[in-house]
């Protein structure tokens, strides 16, 4: 063959080969992903609903327990409500806004993200009508197994199932509180009020909210719960939820109870001791790892170094068997996916993506290495294989086939999914029966005639096989919690990356629910306010020492405390939890807005700010005692 040929022949492969290996369209696809929850939705559908083939569905959930349980997500192709996973779902979708908001609003689809989380929260919360009661399941996964009917039409039992204290659910009741308190974080900037509503279940509102419950009452859910054993059995057990929702409480409140519940309990709950290589609505422990990490990383928690050094070591664990260089590595396919197990494997393969993308971004704000046993990892390593698992999913995988519905060309088409595998009721009202669905719809060797737009199935088998066939639900059947951590992922490689993004989410932390752990010398006290600070961390960033302090101003008078004004001088870094005055003056500040310029006698209120000097000087120039 000549060279002539030769290069011509090259040239038609590379011009072949393009299509299927081309780079990928990440915002499409991370508007397909948040478009897959609006299939998903029970309830009342609203009136901006865009995907138009679904109905209302479940309008009597918790009528027969007088309860409204209306609402919610079907977790995957059937028509039950599992509180577990869809709170797993929420968790992961808060995720995905808080650490690639920005990103996500670069999209356009910000405002769809925040629809997707409520839907889910608005749920939760009608879940949770009493401070010791959650409802943690709506239907019955063997009588709807036994029907293939769309939502609309559905006949089988919608009998609710809960946890109490008699009934305790430790793992439940914690990944619930995790939920809402990611979610408060994720509407603090957007809708305050909501977000304080959702702290209010999460958190010790009456010492006896969610995460109380759980932790008082201790127990697995699928005990008190049985019929949930055969779907989603609690396997790792309540441990690692505890540890979890420890950290988001924290991240969401910045009470350092639960920074020293997850110091004080990380060698007896696991969090310090298991080594994972996955991650998902069952095992949490490498989200645990994984924010503890960060914590570290940005120079917090000091006083539990130790203990969380370990947990770190264990993410890095985590991290290091995911991208091929740990002492116990995660199984993959010939063509690179990461492989867990023949049924719906995807699940692990998105989390375990996300937590990658998530620990390379703060590796590289913080200028550190991934520590393996092969060798240290580059943040931009760690991402590639995170980009990598992505990719796979949107078609560069031997089979060229994308396991997004409705993304590329060739996706799968007989998805196990009752609603879009039937005809829409709006095209063909006509009841489809519990078993004639099985006989007209499911058994159907044809296209579904509804896409399932941005559904993630369950991927390939150990060799990259995959079957397009309705009844194979192994590979066929989507799940939300697919999707959720696919979303802050698509932002990420859609959007980029701000490297100033560990020091600067530090200022997003609000100001102390808990003021009975002050600490440091007084910069400034002027009978009857008394104002302390301390350092609470450090660390190097392109060779410059950061600080990070925080303070508390008390009012020590028997008097409402109004009409402070602060002078700040010396302050050469962002601060968060003051209102600055508008004046002339760069240095003077008020209270925030929150607590509405006033301070009850014997309240305390905190502030932080981080800089690469001194702390600051905060004295007070006026104030008024009502």
């Amino acid at each position: 063959m000549g060279r002539a040929t030769a290069a011509s022949l090259i040239l038609l492969i590379g011009a072949l080969l393009t299509p299927a290996f081309a780079g990928h369209d990440y915002a499409q696809a991370l508007s397909k992903s948040i478009l897959f929850f609006e299939a998903q939705r029970s309830g009342y559908l609203p009136g901006n609903q865009r995907v138009q083939w679904r109905g209302n569905s479940g309008l009597g959930d918790g009528k027969l327990n007088g309860v409204d349980l209306v609402g919610g997500y079907y977790d995957a192709g059937d028509n039950v409500k599992f509180g577990l996973p869809m709170a797993f779902t929420v968790t992961m979708m808060s995720w995905s806004i808080i650490e690639y908001g920005k990103q996500i609003a670069g999209a356009g689809e910000l405002g769809h993200a925040l629809e997707a989380v409520k839907w889910g929260t608005d749920y939760l919360i009608k879940a949770h009508p009493e401070p010791y009661v959650l409802y943690g399941e709506v239907g019955d996964g063997n009588t709807d197994h036994y029907c293939w009917q769309r939502p609309e039409d559905m006949t089988t039992s919608r009998a609710a199932y809960k946890i109490d204290p008699e009934h305790p659910g430790s793992d439940l009741a914690g990944e619930t509180a995790a939920a809402m308190a990611a979610a408060s974080i994720v509407f603090r900037r957007y809708d305050p009020a909501y977000s304080k509503e959702l702290l209010n279940h999460a958190y010790q509102k009456l010492l006896s909210q969610l995460f109380d419950f759980a932790d008082k009452y201790r127990g697995k859910y699928d005990g008190s719960i049985t019929i949930a054993q055969k779907y989603y059995r609690s396997v790792s057990g309540y441990a690692d939820e505890l540890l979890w929702a420890a950290a988001w409480l924290h991240k969401a409140t910045n009470n350092r109870y639960y920074l020293n519940y997850l110091g004080n309990n990380g060698d007896s709950l696991g969090g310090t001791g298991w080594g994972m290589t996955e991650f998902g609505w069952d095992v949490k422990y490498a989200g645990v790892q994984t924010l503890v990490s960060k914590l570290l990383m940005a120079g917090r928690g000091r006083e539990h170094s130790p203990v969380f050094e370990r947990y770190q070591e264990k993410a890095e664990y985590f991290m290091c068997s995911c991208v091929g260089k740990g002492t116990q590595n995660a199984q993959k396919t010939p063509g690179g996916l990461i492989f867990r197990q023949r049924w719906n494997n995807m699940q692990f393969v998105t989390s375990a993506a996300f937590l990658m993308t998530v620990y390379s971004d703060y590796l590289s704000s913080a200028g550190k290495y991934l520590r393996c046993s092969s060798g240290n990892v580059s943040p931009a390593e760690l991402l590639a294989v995170a980009k990598s698992q992505v990719d796979y999913i949107l078609g560069d995988n031997p089979r060229a086939t994308s396991y997004m519905v409705g993304y590329g060309n060739n996706y799968p088409r007989q998805v196990h999914h009752r609603g879009s595998s039937i005809v829409s009721y709006k095209v063909d009202p006509s009841f489809v029966s519990c078993r004639g669905g099985y006989a007209t719809w499911f058994s159907r060797r044809a296209n579904d005639p509804n896409v399932l737009t941005g559904a993630i199935v369950g991927g390939p088998d150990a060799y990259d096989n995959f079957a397009d066939e309705r009844d194979n639900y192994e590979q066929t059947e989507p799940a939300t919690y697919n999707n959720a951590p696919l979303v802050g992922i698509l932002a990420r490689f859609h959007g980029g990356y701000n490297q100033h993004h560990l020091l600067s989410l530090e200022l997003e932390l609000p100001p102390p629910l808990d003021h009975h752990h002050r600490a440091g010398s007084g910069v400034s006290v002027d009978d009857p306010i008394e104002i302390t600070q301390r350092e609470t961390g450090s660390w190097v960033y392109n060779g410059k020492t950061f600080h990070r302090y925080s303070a508390t101003i008390t009012n020590k008078s028997s008097n409402k405390l109004q009409d402070l004004k602060l002078e700040i001088s010396g302050l050469y870094g962002p601060l968060r939890g003051l209102a600055k005055l508008n004046n002339d003056s760069a240095s003077s500040f008020s209270l925030p807005s929150w607590v509405n310029n006033s301070l009850a006698p014997g309240k305390s209120v905190g502030f932080v700010y981080i800089q690469p000097a001194s702390p600051a000087e905060v004295s007070v120039s006026s104030f008024n005692l009502a």
